[in-house]
């Protein structure tokens, strides 16, 4: 088995064609803007699936608080909240062609943190981050925290923070519509699949390869989504939600429906900041009670997700 590495595609232009080309933005239908919803994540995920151990709960986090500590007054002090988010997810995180802005359900998220810290939804500095420097940006102090559909792991907990759980997820396989596969098994076994740099997924395939002949990885999961449309890989391994997102971008693909590792996203913050954990998590629990991650559903995921009671945690 081949595992490669591709610094940049150098080619999304491909995919903003096909988005535009295909009408996609703020279109859609009940059952998904490529004919097929996803798979329901929930309801294939026994619950006990998203506890990894004994000694780790994905869901925990610090109680919800608004207690101005060291970190807050830092923020304030410097009058802008600096969110590392993806600027190449569609209706996640994505710049919008027209406007220039970045816009999608996780920067409405960032939005609510900067209004509730700042008192202006405005006041918030978004820094693009390719998937495997998330991290890394956390611990370096670049960005006060991630927003980007980051999901909760184990591992990932031994190094930052998280919030509580803001959406349910699991992984999933793309795959071009000429495709015949039907499984993982059959999607993998002796084909060449993407997955973004030290992602979840990529993870999961450096332990568990599923007899694919190659592994191609990538700053971004968009880039896989590239790598398919050139022909390059035959499946993008990647979160299902963004997985529904590819196929909102290029109707010519279609998932395979079986999901793997059912799990959760979260905010992730520096485990030194405990006052904008626990901020954070109130914020969380406020966006839902108010009817604003509903909202947010509503209007960048519903075309092609369906109903939200799948994804709310």
């Amino acid at each position: 088995m081949r595992r490669t590495r591709m610094r940049t595609v150098g080619a999304r232009a491909l995919v903003a064609a096909a988005v535009l080309g295909a009408g996609v933005l703020g279109a859609g239908t009940s059952q998904g803007a490529g004919g097929t919803r996803p798979a329901a994540v929930v309801e294939q995920a026994a619950e006990g699936a998203l506890q990894a151990d004994d000694n780790c709960d994905l869901a925990a986090s610090l109680p919800p608080a608004k207690n101005v500590g060291a970190k807050i007054r830092k923020i304030r002090e410097r009058g802008s909240l600096v969110v590392g988010v993806d600027q190449n997810s569609f209706n996640w995180g994505f710049r919008d062609p027209q406007s220039g802005r970045i816009e999608g359900f996780d920067i409405d998220l960032a939005r609510a943190i900067a209004k509730s810290v700042l008192g202006d939804p405005n006041k918030v500095t978004l820094k693009a981050l390719p998937t495997a420097r998330r991290i890394d940006a956390i611990k370096a102090g670049e960005v006060d925290m991630v927003v980007r559909t980051m999901t909760i792991t184990c591992d990932r907990k031994k190094e930052i923070s998280f919030s509580v759980p803001y959406f349910r997820t699991s992984q999933q396989l793309a795959v071009p519509g000429s495709s015949t596969a039907k499984s993982f098994t059959e999607a993998l076994r002796g084909k060449r699949v993407c997955a973004a740099e030290n992602s979840s997924t990529h993870l999961e395939l450096k332990r568990d390869s599923r007899g694919a002949s190659e592994i191609r990885t990538t700053d971004n999961q968009l880039d896989c989504l590239v790598l398919m449309q050139l022909g390059e890989v035959d499946a993008t391994f990647t979160d299902s939600a963004l997985a529904a997102s590819q196929l909102a971008q290029d109707r010519t693909m279609r998932l395979i429906p079986e999901t793997v590792l059912p799990s959760y996203m979260g905010i992730g913050m520096n485990q030194a900041d405990t006052d904008l954990v626990a901020w954070v998590n109130q914020v969380v629990a406020e966006w839902r009670a108010d009817g604003g991650w509903r909202a947010s559903y509503d209007h960048w995921l519903a075309s092609t997700m369906g109903s939200p009671d799948g994804y709310l945690p």
